[in-house]
């Protein structure tokens, strides 16, 4: 059993404008969360959380991050994550200072192995040698990274080469997240969204390629029917149990959320032999192209999960994918 994780969001400023955010025009309403507000909701959170995840937005945008950090730590939080774009890492004394502070895991995203495609996706130029310098400086710390990447449409045919990037920047974990279709990616669908079947062949040449090199790479978001052969990539029975503190500052039970009303199981999945483990999709793939591609698998045919499966934040996603 993972520990309970607090998942608190500092704010939605962000410095990019990704295609498939999740948090869509959040940015608009709040940049950041006060850092007296804040203390009290890691309060509030703390006796029934064990570790903890601070994400936005752009959490790293907030001047009193590392203040933060201090004070979670104080309240006994461990580990705290750290989920960022990657871009403000660029600069060593931003990581010394939450080395300092406490944080005890950086998870940035990078979402394509040159910049011709990662700045499209975050439609920032620039943000991809941002985030690779801070990828560096995050590994150069000796903080545990796990880096996030969300797949898209785009950058399907890259993910090999994204892998074999990360893996050469020392990353030891890296996750690939089925993109979330909620705000940007919900506006953007049809651009965004690549069909399941799609992924597989590019996810099983990235897992070759990270197995080759001795890198954990694990998948969220991707039902077991499409990793055949490649189950062990699913990060999904090690996401801890996750509480989130979304803007308004009320806590609600993302996993069960998650479980229940994000995934969906479908007709398909009936009498599949990964009906214990698996998810399913995100509720609005199946309703938007149906369960056709969706082949059960037979009973019996999934190992068990692997003991030692990373745990980044959920979609990485995914505490960026909740709406």
């Amino acid at each position: 059993m993972q520990p309970s994780r607090a998942d608190v969001k500092v704010g939605f400023a962000c410095n990019n404008r990704c295609v498939f955010c999740a948090q869509g025009e959040k940015r608009r309403s709040c940049g950041a969360v006060s850092y007296a507000e804040l203390v009290r909701r890691l309060a509030a959170v703390r006796p029934e959380t064990g570790s903890l995840v601070l994400t936005g937005g752009e959490p790293t945008l907030h001047r009193d991050l590392p203040r933060l950090v201090a004070a979670a730590k104080k309240l006994g939080f461990h580990p705290i994550q750290i989920q960022t774009n990657g871009r403000m890492l660029r600069y060593p004394e931003a990581v010394e200072k939450l080395a300092r502070a406490g944080a005890s895991e950086l998870s940035p995203s990078l979402h394509g192995s040159t910049a011709a495609v990662h700045d499209a996706l975050t439609r920032a130029p620039g943000s991809y040698e941002d985030t690779v310098a801070g990828i560096r400086n995050a590994v150069a710390s000796g903080i545990p990274v796990v880096t996030n990447s969300v797949v898209v449409r785009d950058n399907l045919h890259d993910l090999p080469a994204l892998v074999r990037l990360l893996a050469s920047l020392g990353v030891p974990v890296a996750q690939l997240a089925f993109v979330h279709p909620v705000g940007t990616a919900a506006e953007l669908f049809a651009e965004v969204v690549p069909r399941l079947p799609e992924i597989v062949a590019p996810i099983a040449a990235a897992r070759a390629l990270a197995r080759a090199v001795g890198m954990r790479l694990v998948t969220e978001a991707v039902p077991l029917c499409f990793l055949r052969g490649m189950e062990d990539l699913a990060v999904e029975d090690a996401i801890p149990e996750t509480t989130v503190v979304d803007l308004d500052g009320a806590a609600f039970d993302y996993s069960s959320w998650r479980q229940g009303d994000g995934k969906v199981h479908g007709p398909p999945c009936e009498g599949c032999g990964a009906r214990a483990r698996c998810e399913g999709p995100w509720r609005e793939y199946p309703a938007a192209f149906g369960w056709d591609e969706f082949v059960p698998l037979a009973p019996g045919a999934v190992a068990e999960p692997v003991a030692d499966a990373a745990a980044p934040a959920p979609g990485g996603a995914s505490a960026l994918e909740v709406a």
